[in-house]
């Protein structure tokens, strides 16, 4: 039987009746379009063999300037101060540049310490050291110039909220490793991004696959402990009434998210024992903590890379770490390249090459996928918005930089790159969709088949649009 067929029948007529809110002409419409609808991969399913088994993707909330980091422009330099060529400003629409805006040339040094030959700011030299087992992709565009909307482009597929974030459909795909720890864990250090926590929804998938917030500091997950008064087998006990109810009550009335709310309280249970063990920082030896420059008990961008390391070392699919302070406007000291600028570099400089260096010498970099960057890039001209004495950029769509590193990515490669000011992509233009669709097809999954019908439909993270870089893939 047609898998979406078997799912629908599934959903009794009774619940199907009292909780739709489909009208007769709306539920005829979906029984017209249900046959063309296609299956989605199921649970632990690949589309073909897999380099990947999982995703650490590091998120730069408020766009890094990978111009100054990463992508070295003499001339930029050269011309510091100067007007901004005119051509570059026909039917230009920027976020806050008023009037002509000037040439910002580099405010830091660089440097060569890599066999990859790549100039990395001066700010970043533990990074550069282990950059050769990096693809830095100097060549990523995207359509949108706000935070907000790019950032839920970038890991959702669409501006708009509503969709499934990346994370989402990998649990929704392949499912996790390890039934005591969710497949989707979310790490943050600083504050909420512009998106919100739209950026780890489920969207229309069902909501075993949202997104679970881990701390750093206090407790992982709140209400971890069990309720004062009742030891851990008067839990289990309720617990286990609890879901006999629920398992009745689906048997009855056919609601998914009664399943999605049994799985849940079984989670919930395990992770009691299994997530205080996964986030204990402390039971790590003193080197590593020296490598990664992490402090146990503090919220910090360095904490968070090595529990994600091992997160995935106990089976947790996807780890999403957000870090903000990286909107680099000029507006005042606190988001100035002089200033704001350097103190985030240093604070990315040694947990990332540690996360890198940590993971191949455990044998774990092949396959695990490691992602870095923002949700956009940054203009090569001074921002100066209301006449700012700080130097800052303003946002920019049209090209920035992104580092890959493990599962199946190419180590040791520069793909693409701008023209002689950062301002436009000249070679091997990278789109945002193509990037999701080189992740997943990395981890055994095809972009066009993973796929969730919705709203008469079939969905998918990448939309209608997106391809498979080959240039990208080892």
């Amino acid at each position: 039987m047609d898998p979406i067929r078997e799912r629908m029948r599934q959903l009794t007529r009774r619940w199907f009746l009292r909780d739709s809110s489909l009208a007769l002409g709306g539920m005829a419409l979906a029984a017209d379009l249900l046959p063309t609808a296609r299956p989605a991969v199921g649970p632990g399913r690949h589309h073909h063999p897999p380099r990947a088994r999982n995703v650490i993707w590091l998120h730069m909330e408020g766009a890094p300037p990978t111009l100054d980091m990463f992508d070295r422009k003499p001339v930029l330099d050269r011309f510091d101060g100067k007007p901004c060529p005119d051509e570059f400003l026909q039917k230009e629409r920027f976020a806050f540049i008023k009037g002509h805006p000037k040439l910002l040339g580099h405010r830091w040094g660089f440097q060569r310490r890599n066999r990859l030959g790549v100039e990395v700011i001066e700010l970043l030299p533990h990074l550069a050291q282990v950059l050769d087992d990096c693809c830095l992709v100097k060549s990523m565009f995207t359509d949108q110039f706000n935070h907000a909307p790019a950032e839920l482009m970038l890991l959702t597929g669409a501006p708009r909220p509503g969709r499934p974030s990346t994370g989402s459909w990998l649990s929704y795909g392949l499912g996790s490793e390890n039934r005591n720890l969710p497949a989707f864990v979310v790490l943050m250090s600083g504050n909420l991004p512009s998106a919100g926590k739209s950026l780890w929804s489920p969207g229309f998938l069902p909501s075993v696959h949202q997104g679970v917030e881990f701390r750093t500091q206090g407790d992982p997950v709140p209400y971890l402990a069990d309720p004062a008064g009742m030891d851990r087998a008067q839990r289990q006990r309720l617990l286990a009434a609890m879901s006999d109810l629920n398992r009745q009550h689906a048997a009855t009335a056919g609601n998914p998210e009664t399943d999605t709310r049994i799985a849940q309280y079984e989670l919930a249970f395990a992770m009691q024992m299994s997530v205080p063990e996964a986030t204990d920082l402390a039971s790590e030896p003193a080197a590593i903590h020296e490598l990664y420059g992490t402090t146990p008990g503090r919220t910090s961008l360095a904490n968070n890379c090595l529990l994600a390391r091992r997160l995935i070392e106990r089976g947790v699919r996807f780890v999403h770490l957000f870090d903000s302070g990286w909107d680099i406007h000029g507006t005042g000291p606190g988001d100035d390249l002089m200033t704001q600028f350097p103190k985030k570099c240093r604070e990315l400089d040694r947990p990332l090459a540690a996360l890198l260096l940590d993971l191949r010498r455990r044998g774990l970099l092949d396959d695990t996928l490691v992602i870095w960057g923002g949700e956009f890039g940054r203009t090569p001209m001074n921002e100066e918005r209301d006449g700012s004495r700080f130097f800052g950029r303003d946002h920019h769509p049209h090209c920035h930089a992104m580092l890959l590193a493990g599962g199946g990515i190419k180590a040791g490669a520069v793909i693409g790159a701008t023209d002689e000011l950062g301002y436009k992509i000249v070679e091997s233009p990278i789109h945002v969709h193509d990037l999701q669709a080189t992740v997943l097809h990395c981890l055994g999954l095809d972009h066009e088949r993973l796929t969730f019908p919705f709203q008469g439909r079939d969905f998918r993270l990448t939309d209608v649009f997106g391809r498979v870089r080959p240039e990208l893939l080892a």
